[in-house]
């Protein structure tokens, strides 16, 4: 075990108190589980691929899909960064993510979306910051709606940072109806002067070297899961584990 990833112990302490409580037979070591699912994840492998160290590849594959129809892992996260420490400032943009021809078969109209979309790259999602998941022709502007939610959810904040795909009066004064004061710069189509503060603007920077990272995890840079939620639980382990665990 010593060339592959393992949760430390209080890795593991701190996400714990999340796990669902053991019925009937007590389950197969946690720390060794999870850290098989997130070494598949990082390294975008198959399931049946995972290092024998781990233990049965099915052992792994359940306790994931089993846990993400739970929402273990997008609680984990959202706790998380509850309780992360706070600048008073909010980052927010968006990044595509593609689509492997196994998570392409869209279903039919009428039932659940798989949250993938169509653009000039091809068939994709799009993420945006709190783990929030879109089809790729999804705009910012309307994947700000999406946010609004999950603001609301984290710690107070003073300043909210976007680019100009997020220029839009609404978000501006719901921003500042919660107490925050945007910084975004104006749209090139927009007529009237919309000021900002570009010194603290250049600190944007710092959410491309997250997406940066989170890319490099290979079974989020390429979406290999149909299922909408499962997606969104290796995403919300991925974001864990680099914000807030690394």
């Amino acid at each position: 075990m010593s060339q592959l990833f393992s949760l430390s112990a209080e890795q593991l302490e701190r996400i714990k108190p999340f796990f669902p409580r053991s019925h009937g037979i007590p389950r197969v070591d946690d720390r060794k589980v999870i850290s098989g699912i997130i070494y598949v994840i990082k390294h975008g492998l198959q399931w049946k691929d995972a290092p024998r160290e781990y233990g049965p590849y099915k052992t792994l594959y359940n306790r994931f899909l089993r846990w993400s129809r739970m929402g273990v892992f997008n609680n984990i996260f959202t706790e998380l960064a509850k309780t992360a420490g706070q600048d008073g400032q909010v980052m927010i943009d968006a990044t595509h993510l593609k689509a492997h021809r196994t998570a392409a078969s869209l279903l039919k109209k009428g039932l659940f979306s798989r949250c993938i979309g169509r653009t000039k790259g091809g068939l994709n999602s799009k993420t945006m910051p709190f783990a929030t998941l879109t089809a790729g022709q999804v705009s910012d502007c309307k994947g700000a709606a999406l946010l609004m939610d999950a603001i609301d959810a984290l710690p107070e904040a003073r300043e909210l940072l976007a680019d100009r795909g997020y220029d839009a009066d609404w978000f501006r004064d719901a921003l500042r109806a919660r107490g925050i004061t945007p910084c975004v710069p104006p749209g090139r189509s927009r007529k009237r002067p919309c000021p900002y503060d570009q010194n603290l603007y250049k600190q944007r920077h710092k959410i491309e070297i997250m997406f940066g990272r989170i890319k490099d995890w290979r079974r989020i840079a390429m979406r290999y899961d149909r299922c909408a939620h499962t997606f969104f639980s290796a995403l919300c382990l991925a974001a864990s584990i680099i914000c807030y665990l690394d």
